[in-house]
């Protein structure tokens, strides 16, 4: 499978180290994807707290939230000894906070400056940004403004666009509501692949199973899942095959000793538990026994250990893929 056909989204106290792990071993061929970091907080703070990551997770993205060139060219400069596959630049966020600082989708109107930070980046550090953004913003709405954005920031050499196929509200609607209220428009997601053939075109939003994912790949190069893995990430574990031709499935014990082994050896390091054990709460979501291993896992934290016997004495009777 292509390592573009199906991407993590990024996504804020989500997209963490420890449910990039748990997602490799669901999935080997997914790309991943940080949650956002701002340039400065990469350029002042401790970058190790922000960029460090599992070798396993590859291929695996950093995304940035970045307004200005010579921060953000700054900036991936301080990532670059990490060895990211890719380093995405935020063009679509709306929450407040992030328009406060003057990137994220408000970027969309002016793509000269994106690809101004493109070059910047490039020249200063020789990495080829990619960007997600939205199909349009407030009344911009229409498929030439999303064209013009896309045709300004490939000049600069973008060629990798994930397009979240609802346009923002930068007023109104709060973050998570612009997940939802603005209506999909994966056409024309569709019409960019068609008109610009030459870029790699991904597509995201309201993509909730890999058939579904599949089925978008007949017109764009590759489909982005965010809440939808989170919220159901075994579902995924038929991914490589129904994408790729992957065989076989893994196996739900194996995937639990192996996080098990890898929660270990961050325990040793001084990560909490909690962190650990937070991306594995929907792991049983929706399946007989699922209820149950939640409470066991709350149960588990509340006494500051696991069990003897470990996760897998926690799962229910049937854990096989």
């Amino acid at each position: 499978m292509s390592e573009r056909r199906l991407s993590l989204a990024p996504m804020m106290e989500r997209t963490d180290r420890h449910f990039r792990f748990l997602m490799r071993l669901i999935t080997r061929r997914t790309r991943l994807y940080s949650e956002m970091v701002v340039d400065r907080t990469l350029i002042h703070g401790d970058a190790a707290r922000h960029l460090d990551y599992h070798p396993a997770e590859h291929p695996v993205a950093l995304q940035l939230g970045s307004a200005d060139p010579g921060l953000a060219a700054r900036a991936v400069a301080v990532a670059r000894p990490w060895g990211y596959d890719e380093v995405n630049l935020n063009v679509g966020c709306p929450s407040p906070r992030v328009q406060a600082g003057g990137f994220g989708v408000v970027l969309m109107r002016t793509p000269e400056r994106v690809a101004e930070i493109a070059r910047a980046v490039y020249e200063e550090t020789g990495v080829r940004l990619s960007v997600k953004h939205r199909v349009g913003l407030d009344e911009h709405e229409d498929y030439a403004f999303l064209a013009r954005f896309v045709e300004v920031v490939a000049a600069s050499g973008v060629r990798v666009f994930v397009v979240h196929a609802r346009k923002a509200w930068t007023q109104g609607l709060d973050p998570k509501a612009n997940r939802t209220v603005p209506p999909l428009e994966h056409a024309k997601v569709y019409r960019l692949k068609r008109d610009f053939p030459e870029l790699t075109i991904v597509t995201n939003g309201g993509v909730g199973t890999p058939e579904e994912a599949r089925a978008h790949l007949a017109h764009v190069d590759g489909v982005m899942v965010g809440r939808a893995m989170w919220d159901r990430p075994w579902r995924w574990a038929a991914a490589d095959r129904l994408l790729g031709g992957d065989s076989p499935a893994p196996d739900r014990r194996a995937v639990l000793e192996r996080y098990q082994a890898y929660l270990h050896e961050r325990l040793a390091e001084g990560v909490p538990l909690r962190v650990l054990v937070r991306p594995l709460f929907n792991l049983f979501k929706g399946e007989p026994g699922g209820r149950r291993w939640r409470q066991q896992l709350d149960a588990a934290l509340r006494a500051g250990r696991l069990p003897a016997g470990g996760l897998a004495a926690l799962a229910p009777v049937e854990v096989g893929a």
